[in-house]
């Protein structure tokens, strides 16, 4: 409704449905798009992290031996960046940062050095896809650097989440997300990933399986046109680790990747200047079932390069966004991050 105000004005006769770029309705972009000398700048300062004021490890000096425990031990409804230092080690455990835990930050040794992990899968009884994450976060004003989270269920559990947030404002930097099917779970809300990995075998980036071995990356959710919600690939990586690509290249035929599939009617996915390897099937997005979705979803792409950027044989209901409207999915306007990231 407040788009539709903001669109159409007060006069409730002129009003009509909400509209997407696929019928040729972009939406405004920020006047602080394009003007800011050096964006990244702005997110570092944001994850300017101070020193500690709870530490976890699994062995010698620290407050807590659990992530779990210095999660509840910290400050509700906190204002100001509460940072619990986690040392390398590997902490088998669930965690929850509940909606009252606010600006809570996860400060590792690395990604791969300090790593939280768990089991949960789809296929243990009273399970679903959404309780199985190993980290779960609610509270808004989440910051997480330097770490791994993990899903260790294996490609025969099915869906196993690894990280699971509706932390509004949240930023991850330098954060490894590693599992089989289902590994990243975005699941609302204004997310910023930064040099991040996301590692999976099935629709890890909050997919569903397909038949056979037709993969996607992604599956978007949106089901209301006027959601301003997606899933937005800025300057990423698409590639295998050593082992897929080996195996990829002895049968290419026999492994179908794809950008993505619409699990609701109104996905919205794009790729922004990626790099995208070998593996992409030249078809670049696949249909959930039949052509459910196929009329109302946007999947666009923009300057993407490699071997599986060719796009002279992608389905014709993806898009090649215009340079004019590219603006549209910076941070600045997709996020509002002028709102919440500091400008000085």
């Amino acid at each position: 409704m407040i788009a539709a105000l903001q669109r159409f004005g007060p006069d409730l006769t002129l009003w009509a449905p909400p509209q997407t770029e696929r019928d040729g309705y972009w939406g405004e972009v920020s006047s602080t798009v394009g003007t800011r000398n050096n964006y990244d700048v702005h997110i570092i300062r944001h994850l300017d992290i101070k020193a500690p004021d709870l530490t976890v490890c699994d062995a010698g000096e620290c407050d807590y031996r659990t992530v779990q425990d210095a999660v509840t031990a910290a400050t509700d409804y906190g204002t100001k960046r509460f940072v619990i230092y986690i040392k390398a080690g590997v902490y088998r455990e669930t965690v929850t940062v509940p909606f009252q835990k606010t600006n809570i930050a996860f400060l590792g040794d690395g990604m791969g050095k300090t790593i939280i992990t768990g089991d949960l899968n789809s296929q243990m009884i009273g399970f679903s896809t959404y309780n199985t994450a190993t980290v779960v976060v609610f509270g808004d004003g989440f910051v997480a650097k330097n770490v791994t989270f993990e899903n260790a269920a294996g490609p025969k559990a099915h869906q196993a989440v690894a990280f699971r947030s509706d932390s509004d404002q949240s930023v991850l930097e330098y954060v490894e997300f590693s599992g089989h099917q289902d590994t990243l779970y975005a699941r609302s809300l204004r997310q910023l990933y930064r040099h991040c990995r996301i590692s999976g075998t099935v629709d890890f980036i909050f997919g569903i399986a397909g038949e056979g071995e037709s993969n996607a990356l992604t599956a978007h959710g949106r089901t209301d046109p006027g959601q301003p919600t997606g899933f937005v690939f800025k300057d990423c990586v698409v590639n295998g680790s050593d082992e897929y690509v080996s195996i990829y290249r002895r049968k290419p035929g026999a492994h179908r990747v794809y950008l993505g599939r619409p699990w609701k009617e109104f996905s919205r996915t794009v790729f922004l200047n990626c790099y995208l390897e070998e593996m992409v099937r030249p078809e670049g997005w696949l249909p959930w079932r039949g052509d459910f979705a196929l009329r109302t979803l946007f999947y666009g792409e923009f300057e993407n390069r490699g071997p599986g950027a060719n796009l002279t044989t992608r389905v014709s209901w993806s898009s090649q966004i215009p340079a004019d409207h590219v603006g549209i999915y910076s941070v600045e306007n997709f996020l509002q991050s002028d709102d919440w990231l500091p400008t000085d």
